[in-house]
């Protein structure tokens, strides 16, 4: 069987926690600002993987406005007690400075696809909660411990308490089980017991070059944890050259025929400043057991390609997605913050409509509908109608990463009603957040008709077009440099910034009018490209 080559789920998909219920897996990821929150894709092989329920989907389970760039939800924990589904989540409000704040919840289905019940505020002590079912019965909740003093560390390790479900919260007493190596950072515990042993799985090394797998062991739960001979079982940071960088935060899983599999977060950066500009992925790793410690087959470094049960359809990851609306909103398309939708969007007549509310990067409530970027090259297309009668009404079509990182050309006005083209951009702007100026000279278009925007990325080249009805489509702006809307750029660099590049349509009016913008359909088409690193 030909193996696949990595990633398995392309594009921003970070933090993944894998379960096997029957002959099905699901791996849960991070989602950060966007909504609705975590993402659950679904395989029989685990080569294919199919995006199946967003399930944090609704006002008392998550509301995130105000919530700033990169914060949200964190790392969510999957796993299936025999009897139903257990999600955990992290919500965090804060990550900037001395504290974190961070409040960890639990939400549990029946079905993978819900119903979703209301959430159980657990605690706000750390990040990275995780649930482990013992067998006799009892869970048991982990979470990374935080300590602003750095009274030694500020990632002061991984606290263990009971969690008992029919009162909904912590029971008896806790205990820090495992402080870390000397890597530091400690955090994405998960719990795991085989043969007697059992095993605790950590993230260490920050989520940037340094990351790792870290694996220890006890007999006794609560400790004393013992580190693995190798340390870190998975990590690329004495390996610059290898593919997939920045390797850590990994979840294992059986399948039914007892073969043992890692997955974990990776990046795959571009150009020589070795950015990621498609975000941390989703990778695989096989791994086999060895006087009862997990070793990474041809670890610690990743390996590209990774024999797995099945063999993978690529021609839906290459296949061109044109979306319309006559269903509401495909499930590509994420927005951010806000559960209250109706505020922001609407699906009418098969068109997808945006009401004008704050600019674009606001941390409360933007009118932004975008899908991941999964390619390293695309093209992308739209159509707008939109009548803005000042410079503080515009929408259009947007590359974006966050409020310090977009590329978006608007259709809006001048001041005297005149409606015009303008390329708005903030390029690396962290912590100011302004628009690159002078900004490049517009272009007038007449007050009515539609006007059809594109774009393409070329590896680290980003080209808008326009063209207006009966036209072709002809270039505007200059070439920008796409590599920007990045980890490593995205405004607290690759420490502290944690998605990746989207692309879509947004529609903002500063007047407080709502103004709408309609949009008649949405393409992206991917490319390949000689500056793609598929295969390095």
């Amino acid at each position: 069987m030909p193996l696949i080559r990595n990633p398995i789920l392309p594009g921003f998909n970070a933090d993944p926690s894998i379960v096997r219920v029957g002959d099905d897996y699901y791996i849960a990821t991070s989602t950060f600002e966007w909504y609705p929150g975590v993402q659950i894709h679904h395989s029989k092989d685990l080569a294919n993987w199919e995006l199946v329920i967003r399930p944090l989907s609704r006002k008392s389970q998550l509301d995130m406005r105000g919530d700033p760039d990169s914060c949200g939800v964190w790392a969510p924990c999957l796993t299936h007690d025999g009897e139903k589904f257990w999600l955990v989540y992290t919500d965090v409000k804060r990550k900037d400075g001395s504290f974190k704040d961070t409040h960890n919840y639990i939400v549990s289905a029946p079905a993978i696809e819900g119903p979703w019940s209301e959430p159980v505020y657990v605690n706000s002590s750390g990040f990275d909660p995780s649930l482990f079912h013992d067998e006799d019965g009892k869970k048991w909740f982990v979470n990374m411990l935080q300590d602003h003093r750095r009274r030694p560390r500020s990632f002061a390790g991984i606290v263990l308490q009971e969690f008992d479900p029919s009162v909904g919260k912590l029971v008896g007493p806790k205990k820090n089980i495992f402080k870390g190596t000397e890597l530091d950072l400690v955090e994405g515990p998960h719990l795991y017991k085989r043969n007697g042993w059992y095993y605790l799985l950590t993230a260490e090394g920050g989520t940037a070059y340094h990351h790792a797998c870290t694996l220890a062991r006890s007999r006794d739960l609560w400790g004393p944890y013992e580190v693995h001979p190798q340390k870190h079982i998975l990590t690329s940071k004495d390996a610059p050259l290898t593919a997939l960088q920045r390797a850590g935060h990994g979840d294992i899983v059986e399948t039914p025929e007892g073969r043992t599999y890692l997955v974990h977060l990776a990046g795959r950066p571009t150009t020589q400043e070795r950015r990621c500009v498609l975000g941390r992925e989703t990778s695989i790793q096989e791994a086999y057991w060895e006087d009862d410690w997990l070793f990474v087959k041809n670890g610690p470094v990743p390996s590209l390609r990774v024999d797995v049960p099945g063999t993978r359809d690529e021609s839906k990851y290459w296949a061109e997605q044109r979306y319309t609306f006559e269903s509401g909103l495909h499930k590509d398309f994420q927005w951010l913050r806000t559960p209250e939708t109706e505020r922001i969007f609407a699906t009418q007549d098969g068109k997808l409509t945006l009401f004008g509310r704050e600019s674009i990067g606001s941390w409360f409530e933007q009118s932004l509908v975008a899908r991941r970027q999964a390619h390293f090259s695309y093209d992308a297309e739209t159509v707008i109608d939109f009548a803005p009668t000042d410079e503080r009404q515009f929408a259009g079509l947007t590359a974006y990463y966050c409020r310090y990182n977009f590329f978006y050309l608007t259709v809006t006005a001048h001041s005297d009603g005149q409606r015009e083209l303008l390329i708005m951009t903030s390029e690396a702007s962290w912590p100011d957040g302004k628009l690159n100026m002078p900004l490049a000279e517009p272009v007038q278009i007449p007050n009515e008709g539609k006007v059809k925007l594109a774009l393409t990325i070329r590896g680290r080249e980003l080209q808008f077009f326009y063209a207006l009805e009966g036209e072709e489509l002809k270039k505007i702006g200059r070439v920008y440099d796409a590599s920007i809307l990045s980890d490593e750029c995205g405004g607290h660099q690759a420490h502290g910034s944690f998605t990746g590049a989207f692309v879509g349509m947004a529609c903002s009016d500063v007047n407080g009018t709502a103004l709408p913008a309609t949009f008649d359909y949405f393409v992206y088409r991917p490319v390949e490209h000689h500056t793609d690193r598929y295969d390095v």
